[in-house]
């Protein structure tokens, strides 16, 4: 757990999904046409998931999470924190918790495909582009 300016950063394997629902709404990454009780299943799912939590209100600011096989490689998804808290560092405190836990499992490869603006973001906390590599993604209807 991670503490800081009222917020803190919780790694959990549970958290109410219409919560989580509304975080992806926040990140614009939700289809209204899912079932926000599959969340359960992707938060118990990820190696790691982090909920950042206003302490004053118990609300749920922001979340993060990494897959990964535990051994090798970890991916950052989905790192979000709702607008209203943005600029607060709270981003910065989800990755730092999700780094920290890769690290203290052995996982030290970690990555991740940022959106386009956020790269000083990242690379202020140590990611960098990895050159003659691009990220691509499986369209199975397009074959």
């Amino acid at each position: 757990m991670t503490e800081e300016a009222g917020i803190e950063v919780r790694l959990v394997n549970v958290w109410d999904v219409e919560t989580i629902a509304d975080l992806y709404r926040a990140g614009g990454w939700w289809n209204e046409r899912w079932d926000p009780a599959d969340l359960a299943a992707l938060i118990a799912g990820s190696f790691a998931f982090a909920v950042a939590v206003d302490r004053a209100t118990g609300e749920a600011v922001g979340m993060g999470r990494v897959i990964s096989d535990g051994i090798s490689d970890g991916y950052v998804q989905d790192l979000v924190v709702l607008p209203r808290y943005r600029g607060r560092g709270i981003g910065t405190m989800i990755l730092s918790a999700l780094l920290d836990y890769c690290t203290s499992a052995g996982v030290a490869w970690v990555a991740l495909v940022a959106e386009p603006g956020t790269e000083p973001f990242y690379t202020a906390l140590g990611f960098r582009r990895m050159e003659g590599h691009t990220p691509m993604r499986w369209y199975p209807d397009r074959r």
